[in-house]
């Protein structure tokens, strides 16, 4: 997503607003710079359910009334992209409008980027106590992190080491899905034309997974009986649904596929950051074969990805503090 920036842009000093928007929550927070290190602080926060809201401007609102703050600027990581004042986004429930932004909301100045753009400005908070490993590795100190991750859509970003670091924002989650011969050309071949486009984010999403299901229900001629992703990876997780165990199985591997190929494409020898909510529900299956099976498996590129570590990160805050860490640096 191309920033933009209406209004005057001023380094900031002053309390300002960082909001991570998705297609089911929206995380705002009020960010107020650390006067020694300069770092964002977030001493206000809070998580909203969009559909219970009319508009972003909406919930900002709530957010301003409820803490009684006004602050006059706002940064905003959302997944899509930007086009004429309008951020493009199928998964959102209602437009986003800049404009409205200033006008309705009150600010003054308006920043926006990636979801995952700013997901990867976290990457220097990420700790031990909020990642799990799932394949182990040394990282370079030096070398790029890939931030990867399965939501609403299909996010992945690039952290570059420097001084200052830098942020290279993909859409990597549109790469086309890599099934191989047999039961996955299959699978393919419920999810689109034979010889069509299938983008990895078509399975490797929230959405995804339940397309997923649904197109082994397919191929096996079974009733595709549960109708929420949630429901998928509960049933999945308790072993009671056979059909469940097997899309989270293959959701593994095809994201076990899809980490070691961006991994490779972009040399992240730092690592790769699985980020996600979902994703911290699944750890003990993703550490138990499919998902490293498949990120290994890339012939000559074998070693390198063998050294190259994979955690998942519950990210929590990090879209908001990422968002807030990129309007300071600029």
């Amino acid at each position: 997503m191309v920033t933009s920036v209406l209004g005057q842009q001023a380094r900031p000093v002053s309390p300002f607003l960082a909001a991570d928007l998705g297609g089911t929550h929206a995380r705002v927070g009020l960010v107020v710079p650390d006067a020694v290190t300069g770092k964002p602080d977030i001493v206000l926060y809070k998580v909203y359910r969009c559909a219970e809201h009319a508009s972003l401007v909406d919930i900002l609102g709530s957010f301003c009334r409820e803490h009684r703050v006004q602050p006059d600027a706002l940064v905003l990581a959302c997944a899509g992209f930007l086009e004429h004042g309008v951020v493009i986004n199928e998964s959102l429930a209602w437009p986003v409008l800049l404009d409205s932004l200033c006008s309705e909301g009150g600010f003054a100045t308006v920043d926006v980027l990636n979801d995952f753009e700013a997901f990867a400005h976290a990457v220097g908070h990420f700790d031990e106590a909020s990642s799990t490993a799932i394949v182990d590795g040394v990282a370079n100190p030096h070398g790029a992190v890939a931030v990867i991750g399965p939501g609403t859509g299909l996010g992945a970003a690039l952290w570059l080491p420097g001084r200052p670091p830098r942020v290279l924002h993909t859409e990597a989650g549109h790469m086309e899905l890599a099934a191989r011969p047999g039961i996955e050309q299959t699978i393919r071949a419920q999810l689109g034309p034979i010889d069509g486009y299938v983008p990895y984010d078509r399975v490797l999403s929230g959405p995804g997974l339940l397309r997923l299901y649904r197109a082994l229900a397919a191929v096996q001629g079974v009733p595709a009986t549960l109708t929420e992703p949630g429901e998928i990876t509960a049933m999945a997780l308790a072993g009671m649904d056979t059909l469940a165990t097997q899309t989270v199985d293959q959701f593994c591997r095809w994201l076990g596929a899809f980490c070691g190929d961006v991994a490779i494409a972009f040399n992240a020898s730092g690592g790769v950051c699985l980020a996600g909510g979902f994703l911290a529900r699944i750890t003990n299956v993703l550490r138990s074969g499919p998902f490293t099976e498949r990120f290994l498996d890339k012939g000559v590129m074998r070693s390198f990805l063998n050294n190259t570590p994979v955690f998942v990160v519950e990210h929590g805050q990090l879209g908001v503090l990422g968002a807030a860490n990129w309007r300071l640096g600029h």
